[in-house]
């Protein structure tokens, strides 16, 4: 499976999104259901693993390679059996996780032999490079970059799981315009502008980025709540989410 953009997701029901652990737990089954959700984990997922292993350092043909060979090792030799349910987030063992593989690999293992030779999971290294290039200039740790791009990588997944509701609905182009004001910058000016592409009162067009807003933050909720085994621990993982994209 060749990896995609973190915007491009597979589609997922909107108010009941499949937790992360519940892949996890598909993934430890035989056959054919654990290399599907090894796959699901891998297109969600495969970013923020790659820039954490780029910013440690390493070339990019190297962070594809360790990349790559990451999310096999999960397959082939039960690593996620070590991702116990009561650890809670899934952020936080995933980020652990990978650290002590680059640790083992180091340990362990030459350059050339880190490479799968027929790898199942694929990433486009023009693609990853172009995402990576774009990524700030000064000197982020690769935790903080990786938390940053997992926060990108949920934020991205609820926008998609609206435009996919718009696209089902046949709101595709009112989603476009409306979307474009959703985090507020500059909205009263904006408003007008919208509401005279659209034959709608500026009043319409509040009302209805208000809900799309609501919307999103339920779906952000829901997201965000799929990857936490106590729910408790919604409100400081939405903090910890923002904390992250923060200048």
């Amino acid at each position: 499976m060749s990896a995609r953009r973190p915007h491009e997701h597979d589609s997922c029901e909107t108010q009941f999104p499949e937790t992360q652990w519940s892949l996890v737990l598909k993934a430890r089954e035989p056959g054919t259901v654990r290399v599907e959700a090894l796959n699901t984990l891998f297109s969600r997922y495969w970013y923020p693993i790659y820039s954490f292993i780029r910013r440690k350092g390493n070339s990019p043909e190297k962070s594809r390679d360790l990349t790559q060979s990451y999310f096999c090792e999960l397959l082939r030799k039960d690593l996620l059996i070590r991702a116990d349910q009561e650890k809670g987030r899934f952020r936080a063992f995933l980020r652990a996780d990978c650290s002590h593989f680059l640790i083992d690999q180091h340990r362990r293992e030459t350059a050339a032999r880190r490479a799968p030779e027929n790898p199942p999971l694929s990433i486009d290294l023009e693609t990853a490079e172009g995402l990576y290039l774009m990524e700030p200039s000064h000197d982020e740790t690769p935790e903080r970059i990786f938390e940053r791009n997992w926060a990108w990588t949920l934020l991205d997944r609820v926008l998609e799981q609206l435009r996919q509701d718009a696209e089902r609905s046949g709101d595709r182009i009112r989603f476009k315009e409306l979307a474009a004001v959703l985090g507020g910058s500059e909205e009263r000016q904006s408003y007008a502008v919208i509401a005279d592409r659209l034959g709608l009162t500026e009043q319409a067009v509040a009302t209805a980025v208000h809900r799309l807003r609501r919307k999103y933050g339920e779906l952000l909720r829901s997201e965000i709540s799929a990857t936490l085994a106590d729910q408790a621990d919604i409100d400081d993982e939405i903090k910890a989410l923002f904390d992250a994209l923060a200048p």
